[in-house]
């Protein structure tokens, strides 16, 4: 038989469907049948790298059955990168191929995926098979791909394949059909898959796989580091990442060996001496060719609760599935197979023989017998039946259509305590709202104050005062920084805490709070400093601490500027009520730090389990915060860090009036307008919808400005936006420098960020007795 396999990715920059392909063709070779590989292929230069987001290639030998159908692009979705062809030339010379190649069939790997697929679905009439590889929850995207046509592509289609159940529910759900399920085949090894190892004196982990968010490298990080300070002996080698993009995520690199990518035979050796693949994604995986691999490596897995890797692993069988994203759970899992050596070799037994299930003669015999399927179709009869086949009005099967269907969610329903989905959604949709309504006012405002009139306000401004701001604001920064290493000395007295690595910190944390809409800037900056002190993991919960006392400070400032704002600023005239509950705030919030501690340990006696663990999180928390206070004891370091904390604050309104002046609005809003707007976008601050809060931000200034000062809402909204682009700049100019001399990326800054609070286990006694009762 003469077979195209039709590839929409990247030969040389190969992922699970790429290894698919080359390995299917392979066996097919072994059988006696003739394979071409239609795909596109990256040399590796300096275009290729600019292409795809400065990744190079892999240098990949083209083999003879390769027909290369010219570059391809990345393109992020599903929360990885994608890289496709956008060739006219490729199309050109894949439609050129199938026209003159005498084939038999044609397999399209991934029809969903523009362009190669797409047009493989029609410009041809050989019988076509397709495989879906791809699970996907997203309705935007899916039902994009239907408003260009995809249902009526697929009826060409004569045989449907889908890896998995869950990649089969995708294609059901959005693009209806009748789906086979063939798994993806994985090559066992010559001898036969090993026997389960003997226990040795440690734990050995391993994870393959590429640093992006979807892949969880950074909750097996954090569950690595629980086990590692819990006193398991353990050991982690990564794999498919390199070390510049591990690096950035560890808090101690004790214990974790980086490898990189590297080929096959040593991807083997490393499952084969691994105790446990740890896949802990976080969803959008289908299949999981990695878990195969580990199997047939006999080597079992301890994997996230997600629908594709279901398909694969069964729980407390060959495998163990752990809630996605809780790396506490993760750490708790590996910590009782540790403890468990008689269950490790039990569940390697299983990941054995389940290879046999998965091994590519039984996959390849599975596609044949589909291929011959699709050969041994019948012709549409009658003029009216192959013209509806013809333009996919009807299925090329001939079959009566299947309409997609709502199908039941496979995703797990939420853990008890945790945060149920529909509760997540209508967090997500408000807070979307949120930020849809704040544009929506800034285009109103833009029409009706006239884009003209603001367009003035701004062009009349005096660029000298402006970088006169910007500098003052970049000041304040650095002495934010001051403020918060006085505060760090005296919570870690003993630490190796420096001025420049508080001035990283913060620089770094300003920049992460201005792009992102979520406040990443505090857990980022407390990342920074912790492993810049030498001992990360046990400083981390204390520099997190520390900037309470630092939040307090800003409290108390806030309510200097308060005072000032009410006694300057006819909008808030005869509201004295409000002044007072300002005054009272941080009095109130302190007491609650100090206090709420003894007050939850009565708590720890209720016969409440839940409650009993909830207060102890509470309390554990709420006594580091207090470490963090240490600095409010010690009157040197307390009063150095209040001054400069207050002279920060003190510069950050020099700057703000000195923007007043570089558009002319001194003479109707002077110091105290300076402090109201610096007040007003403060406190609008408290939960940001948008990145750096645009459009609320300049909203504010229209109210102060405008409502408290007579000021025209042109030259305010102007102001706002020139001074928003200074607080911005400040946020890159600081910011941008300290993450080239950390050596790190935005992205690697945000990924570890997301994963910072540490891990705490419960005791072993109470969360693994069931666990080692199995064994």
């Amino acid at each position: 038989m003469r077979v195209a396999l039709v590839s929409p990715y990247s030969w040389t920059y190969p992922g699970g469907v790429t290894r698919h392909i080359e390995a299917l063709a392979e066996r097919f070779f072994a059988e006696g049948h003739e394979v071409r590989v239609l795909a596109p292929y990256d040399p590796d230069d300096r275009l290729s790298a600019l292409l795809h987001r400065g990744a190079a290639p892999q240098r990949r030998a083209l083999p003879d059955y390769v027909i290369p159908l010219g570059r391809t692009l990345g393109f992020p979705a599903n929360g990885a990168v994608s890289n496709l062809s956008s060739r006219a030339a490729g199309l050109s010379q894949m439609r050129r191929e199938l026209r003159h190649g005498g084939y038999d069939v044609v397999h399209l790997h991934e029809p969903i995926v523009p362009v190669l697929a797409w047009d493989g679905c029609v410009s041809t009439r050989l019988p076509l098979v397709g495989t879906f590889h791809c699970y996907s929850t997203n309705r935007v995207t899916n039902n994009v791909a239907n408003a260009l046509g995809a249902r009526r592509l697929f009826n060409h289609l004569h045989v449907r394949i889908a890896v998995s159940q869950a990649a089969a529910w995708t294609a059901q759900r959005f693009f209806g059909g009748r789906y086979r399920i063939v798994p993806n085949g994985v090559a066992l090894p010559e001898g036969g898959v090993p026997a389960p190892r003997e226990p040795s004196d440690r734990l050995r982990l391993a994870f393959v796989g590429q640093a992006v968010e979807r892949k969880g490298l950074p909750v097996l990080l954090r569950a690595f580091e629980a086990l590692r300070d819990h006193d398991v002996p353990v050991e982690l080698t990564v794999v498919g990442a390199n070390p510049d993009e591990v690096g950035p995520m560890l808090l101690d690199e004790r214990g974790v060996t980086v490898l990189g990518r590297v080929d096959d035979a040593e991807k083997q050796r490393v499952l084969e001496t691994a105790d446990v693949l740890c896949a802990p994604s976080l969803g959008g995986e289908s299949f999981g060719m990695v878990l195969t691999e580990a199997f047939a490596a006999g080597t079992p897995v301890v994997a996230s609760d997600i629908a594709g890797y279901r398909d694969v692993v069964r729980d407390g069988v060959d495998g163990l599935l752990v809630p996605r994203g809780d790396a506490t759970a993760l750490a708790e899992t590996l910590r009782d197979l540790w403890h468990a050596p008689a269950r490790r070799v039990e569940l390697g037994r299983a990941a054995a023989q389940r290879a046999e299930r998965f091994a590519w003669p039984h996959v390849a015999r599975e596609v044949l017998y589909a291929y011959e399927d699709a050969i041994a179709m019948p012709a549409p009869h009658g003029a009216m039946e192959r013209a509806a086949v013809r333009i996919g009005a009807k299925p090329a099967d001939l079959q009566p259509r299947v309409r997609p269907q709502r199908l039941p969610s496979l995703e797990p329903p939420p853990p008890v305590g945790a945060r149920r989905p529909a509760v997540a959604f209508a967090r997500r949709v408000a807070m979307l709202a949120f930020a849809a309504l704040a544009l929506a006012g800034t285009v109103l405002a833009f029409r009706r104050i006239g884009v003209h009139e603001i367009a003035l306000a701004l062009l009349d401004s005096s660029p000298a005062w402006v970088l006169a701001g910007l500098g003052v604001m970049c000041a304040s920064m650095a002495v934010r920084a001051v403020a918060w290493h006085q505060i760090l000395k005296a919570a870690i007295p003993r630490g190796r805490v420096r001025l420049r690595d508080a001035m990283q910190g913060t620089f770094i944390g300003v920049l992460m709070s201005a792009t992102l809409p979520a406040r990443l800037g505090e857990p980022s900056r407390a990342l920074i400093v912790s492993r810049r002190t030498g001992r990360p993991r046990e400083h981390l919960p204390v520099v997190l601490g520390t900037i309470v006392s630092q939040a307090l400070l800003n409290i108390f400032a806030l309510l200097l500027l308060g005072i000032v704002t009410f006694s300057s600023v006819r909008l808030f005239r005869n509201h004295h009520d409000a002044l007072i509950v300002v005054a009272i705030l941080p009095l109130v919030l302190l007491a609650a730090v100090l206090l709420a501690p003894p007050l939850l340990s009565a708590a720890r006696h209720s016969r409440f389990a839940k409650l009993r663990e909830l207060t102890g999180q509470a309390r554990t928390a709420l006594a580091r915060v207090r470490n963090g206070l240490a600095v409010f004891r010690e009157p040197r370091l307390g009063g150095a860090a209040i001054a400069a904390q207050l002279s920060a604050w003190a510069l950050q309104w020099l700057s703000c009036y000195l923007l007043l002046i570089a558009l002319g609005l001194d003479h109707r809003a002077g110091i105290g307008a300076a402090a109201a707007v610096l007040f007003a976008v403060n406190v609008t601050a408290v939960l940001p919808a948008t990145p750096s809060n645009l459009g609320i931000f300049q909203a504010a200034c229209v109210v102060v400005l405008s409502g408290g000062y007579g000021v025209s809402q042109a030259d305010a909204l102007g102001y706002g936006i020139i001074l928003q682009a200074v607080e911005i700049a400040t946020a890159v100019v600081m910011g941008m420098p300290a993450l080239v001399k950390e050596g790190l990326s935005w992205k690697d800054v945000r990924l570890r960020a997301i994963q910072t609070a540490p891990v705490e286990l419960r005791a072993r006694e109470a969360a693994a007795r069931p666990a080692a009762s199995e064994a």
